[in-house]
Formats: structure tokens, C-alpha cells, sequence
């Protein structure tokens, strides 16, 4: 769905089997639309980052996506953009956040991502992932510090795992996200993905990277933990689910050929009605 747009309904539908989904569906009506509305952004200039098209033609696209964003933050919503005048009037959804995760799919855009410095990983987990997160947290109702530590943390643990999880599949279109100092520690100097994913050390590197979203998950635990069940139940569902899928890859292990990791959908319904009856 390449630069197509996408109503909040139609990325509810997309969405119906995933994590996120059966995360949002347990919140309240209003917060769980918001929610959608959000998926939806982030689907589309995803979708931008990750097409076929020219470099050029896809820095063009997520340029127009901007100056749509400065248009509703302007009371001037375009088509593509007027579902989120609720959830901004509601929640108090910050311009910045928005224009942060464009810019980290932008970094996709500019040039593939091959073994990063640890400044621009980190750089990258805080756009692409805790900026969604810094949404989040205000449509659930969270105070302002416990928010943003929330997002800070929680983000960066679901994004690595995610790149934990897609290893093969970034490096099929040229992206590596494992950090170079990490590649270097272990005696790997090449920056080609399927040199580094064919190399006997790789094991080393990801279980580092292990330590990193565990440590990130824990400390999202312990804010969770001093907050309101009601209003980070999402968030805790969302944490078990990607908990579960970090620890499959462990148990899968990282030598190739590596099998798809994903999160039963009987282990997910279990998650769910844990947390919706809470």
C-alpha cells in the first residue's frame, strides 16, 4: 500500500491481527480510535519509507506529509489528515511527535541504515518508535513524566525487538540495524547484511542487543508498576506481547537459516483477556 492513504477504519482492518490491534481494542471508545488514527500515520509514512519508489520521489512524499501536519496544527486538516482533529483537540497530541516520526522514516529514505553508530541508532529508536509512544501515553492518560519515561523506554524495547525479529527480512532490501561498535566488539567489520548475518558471531552481537530491550522492558515495568492499572493496560499488553516474542528468538537462536518468529494467536487471545479483564 505503498504512499496510498489510509483511513482510521481501514487501518483498524490491517491491523486486526497484530499486537497493536488487540492492545487498542480493550481501550475506551474514544482512546481506542484515537489510537487508530495514529496506526494509520504511522502506516502510511511507513509505507513511504519502505516502497519501491525513487529516493527522491519518497523524501517528496514524507515533505508533503509534513506540511499536511502543519496544516492541521493550522485548523487547515487535508483529507488524509482529518481524522486526527479528534484525537488532537482530545488529547493534546504535540506537532513535534508527529513531525519525529517522519523524520526517522526519512532516515530509511535518505540512505539504507548499515550498522549505525550507537548515536544514530539511538537517534532512530527515539523517532520511529518513542516519538508513537509520546502519543501514545497522552490519548491513555498518563502524567507528563511517567509518560514520556514510558515512551522513552517501552519504545526503544519494541523496536529492538523488532529488529532483532526482522533481521532478514531488513537485510533482503539492505538494512542493517545492528549498531557498529557492537559488530566491531565481536570481530565483524563488514557492513553488507548478509555478510554480518552469515558471520558465526552474530549470536555475540544479538544477544547484546537482548540485554539492551530487556533492561528497556524492566524499566517500563517499574513505571507501569506505579501507575494506574486502568491506564496502562494497553501498555503492559504490548510489553507482554513483544516480551513473548523476544524470548522465541532467544529460544530460536540466531544461526542461520533462521525461521519467522511470530506471536501465536492463542498466546495473544491469552494476553488480551488478562488484561481486558483487569
Amino acid at each position: 500500500m505503498a504512499l496510498a492513504e489510509v483511513s482510521g477504519t481501514a487501518a483498524a482492518e490491517r491491523a486486526s491481527s497484530s499486537s497493536f490491534y488487540n492492545a487498542m481494542r480493550i481501550l475506551p471508545r474514544a482512546q481506542r480510535e484515537a489510537m487508530f488514527e495514529i496506526y494509520a500515520f504511522c502506516r502510511q509514512v511507513d509505507d513511504i519509507a519502505d516502497s519501491s519508489e525513487p529516493r527522491v520521489v519518497r523524501r517528496e512524499e514524507l515533505n508533503r506529509w509534513r506540511a499536511d501536519i502543519n496544516e492541521l496544527y493550522a485548523g487547515n486538516p487535508t483529507s488524509r489528515t482529518a481524522g486526527l482533529v479528534g484525537p488532537l483537540r482530545d488529547f493534546g497530541l504535540r506537532r513535534e511527535d508527529f513531525h519525529s516520526i517522519i523524520d526517522g522514516m526519512e532516515m530509511d529514505v535518505v540512505s539504507d541504515i548499515r550498522a549505525p553508530d550507537e548515536a544514530t541508532l539511538e537517534e532512530y529508536c527515539d523517532k520511529v518508535a518513542s516519538a508513537v509512544g509520546r502519543l501514545s501515553v497522552r490519548i491513555f492518560g498518563m502524567q507528563e513524566q511517567d509518560g514520556l519515561a514510558l515512551a522513552h523506554h517501552l519504545g526503544r524495547a519494541l523496536q529492538l525487538t523488532n529488529i532483532l525479529r526482522d533481521l532478514d527480512e531488513d537485510a533482503a532490501i539492505g538494512r542493517l540495524y545492528l549498531p557498529a561498535p557492537l559488530l566491531h566488539s565481536a570481530g565483524i567489520w563488514t557492513t553488507h547484511p548478509a555478510s554480518v548475518l552469515a558471520n558465526r558471531a552474530l549470536g555475540e552481537v544479538c544477544g547484546r542487543i537482548v540485554a539492551r530491550a530487556r533492561e528497556h522492558f524492566r524499566q517500563a515495568d517499574v513505571i507501569m508498576n506505579r501507575n494506574p492499572r486502568r491506564i496502562v493496560r494497553a501498555p503492559r499488553l504490548m510489553a507482554e506481547a513483544y516480551r513473548t516474542i523476544l524470548d522465541r528468538l532467544v529460544e530460536r537462536g540466531w544461526t542461520a537459516p533462521r525461521r519467522p518468529v511470530h506471536l501465536p494467536r492463542a498466546r495473544l487471545l491469552w494476553i488480551l483477556m488478562r488484561h481486558a479483564l483487569v
